[in-house]
């Protein structure tokens, strides 16, 4: 396993880290995921995120159930905060008064003192940007956050951010986390050009496009049984790119793959790392051989020919319009 610094920041994460979206706590076992992220461990993989929200708060329980016995500062946690975690007009959205709640709670069900990075997981424009930003840094100087970042904003959001930090003196952001594949390069025109200015690493999930770019979803075909697009958690977020034209495209990738003595999988992985502006990428799992091959990307370098191949390939079926990166107009 490498590492890389995340973004500016003296914080070192593993070019790879693990995640729960979809799967702790709703889509996978309790003891299959115990089982995945001690193959994380074993893998040399110390950088775990999660958010409050996934599973409805059950994915961090799992997490910090499974990582007990561990020494914590061989880890690096990362939660999240936006979305409901309860009924109440105040269980969502970043004030003051749900950051700070949610942060206890994400503390209690991971079973730690402190996160090493607390993300903003969506913006709020119900919320001044001084507000939450002022909650982030207040938390930073307790000492129960060590890093802070965000989730899926805009350049000129994390911009705005920036600048109000920096005339306030508050913490700054050293991340983003996006949306980043060989499908689905929305962060290239704006935000990564942005955040190599500013010091913000992305931490980029969906890396593998939810299993579309490991090729085992078939034009023409019903999708396999038992994969995420037949659950129901996973499919709303897959459907997208279940297209005949994506899925065809896609499939050709497999003769590049295979010239590289790489799955599918470590392709798609490796390919998100050749941005020096990714400080890692997130990989899930419902079974540990999952995390055993998506670790083999780490330290993979692709040449400008084999990039060129990839993307003559795939051509018009990338994403790449930056207005699709979106925070809800209202809390949901």
């Amino acid at each position: 396993m490498e590492f890389r610094h995340l973004g500016r920041s003296g914080l070192m994460v593993s070019e790879i880290s693990y995640g729960n979206w979809i799967t702790h706590g709703s889509q996978v076992e309790e003891d299959a995921a115990r089982q995945c992220v001690r193959a994380a461990l074993d893998e040399g993989i110390t950088t775990f995120d999660t958010a409050d929200v996934y599973a409805g708060t059950k994915a961090e329980e799992v997490l910090g159930r499974a990582l007990q016995g561990v020494r914590r500062e061989s880890l690096e946690i990362f939660t999240k905060v936006y979305w409901p975690t309860g009924k109440g007009p105040n269980d969502r959205g970043l004030s003051r008064k749900h950051i700070t709640e949610s942060l206890h709670g994400s503390l209690r069900r991971l079973q730690t003192d402190y996160v090493d990075l607390y993300q903003a997981h969506r913006f709020d424009y119900e919320t001044p940007l001084e507000e939450t930003l002022r909650t982030f840094d207040d938390l930073v100087r307790q000492g129960k956050v060590l890093y802070i970042g965000v989730s899926e904003w805009t350049a000129e959001q994390i911009g705005r951010a920036l600048k109000i930090a920096d005339e306030m003196g508050l913490d700054r952001l050293v991340s983003n986390q996006p949306q980043y594949s060989m499908l689905w390069r929305v962060i290239e025109a704006e935000v990564v050009p942005l955040s190599e200015k500013e010091g913000v690493g992305q931490i980029v999930f969906s890396p593998i496009g939810q299993g579309v770019l490991t090729g085992k979803y078939l034009p023409g075909q019903p999708p396999p049984e038992g994969s995420r697009a037949t659950d129901p958690s996973g499919g709303n977020f897959i459907s997208r790119m279940l297209k005949d034209d994506v899925l065809t495209r896609v499939q050709e990738l497999q003769p590049i793959a295979g010239d590289l003595g790489l799955s599918m999988a470590q392709l798609a992985v490796a390919w998100v790392l050749q941005n020096p502006n990714v400080s890692s990428a997130i990989v899930g799992a419902s079974r540990p051989e999952q995390v055993r091959d998506n670790v083999k990307a780490s330290g993979v370098k692709l040449d400008a020919e084999v990039l060129k191949k990839i993307d003559d390939v795939l051509g018009p079926v990338v994403e790449r319009d930056p207005s699709k990166t979106v925070s809800p107009e209202k809390r949901p």
